[in-house]
């Protein structure tokens, strides 16, 4: 199978069962990080950050820079575009027939169902997307020898000034609210460089 035909079906795959917008794919890109040698879950996080702070959806920033590195440009055109072709047929027929089914009980139904499943994926990538920085990446490894876990152990893995800095932030941000999201991101970043510096 060549990368191309790769590239597109995983990224297809990613835009037709990521439910919810950009954070519901962090699960499927995190699987990739783990399959394929596109981009490894270090790089993952750096460009959920970057595709949080910047213009542009984390699975349509992610399938562009794995293919882009799988494959050079074309590379990156076809990753994007097996990303985004599911939605554009979804969005297609959804328009085509939601009309006459709106009223529908069974449709109605549905929607009841997906919002959870909805909540549950984007769940899921906010609990990955924290792992994956609160916690340094070996710890993986330490958790398949999961009868030698202590706290002691467990204690060397985790990254404390991170831990802080989501507390100070969440803590802020929610009791401060009309604080503008765009400076909370621009003070994490100066803040990631001091730390990282020092």
């Amino acid at each position: 199978m060549s990368t191309l035909f790769t590239l597109f079906l995983e990224f297809f795959k990613t835009g037709l069962f990521a439910i919810g917008g950009g954070l519901a794919t962090i699960p499927f890109l995190s699987e990739m990080a783990t399959k394929y040698p596109w981009f490894s879950q270090e790089t993952l996080s750096d460009m959920i950050a970057i595709a949080e702070s910047t213009p542009g959806p984390i699975g349509v920033n992610m399938a562009t820079y794995a293919g882009y590195t799988a494959q050079g440009i074309i590379g990156g055109i076809v990753a994007t575009a097996g990303l985004i072709t599911p939605a554009y047929i979804i969005t297609v027929i959804v328009a085509k027939i939601f009309e006459k089914f709106k009223n529908s009980t069974l449709v109605q139904n549905a929607f009841y169902g997906l919002r959870p499943a909805v909540a549950g994926l984007i769940s899921a990538a906010a609990w990955s997307l924290f792992k994956m920085t609160a916690f340094d990446a070996k710890i993986a490894e330490v958790f398949k020898n999961f009868s030698a876990v202590n706290l002691k152990t467990l204690l060397e893995y985790i990254d404390f000034k991170v831990l802080a800095l989501f507390a100070i932030f969440t803590f802020v941000f929610l009791k401060f609210k009309k604080i503008h999201p765009i400076l909370l991101i621009a003070i994490g970043a100066l803040c990631g460089i001091v730390f990282k510096m020092a």
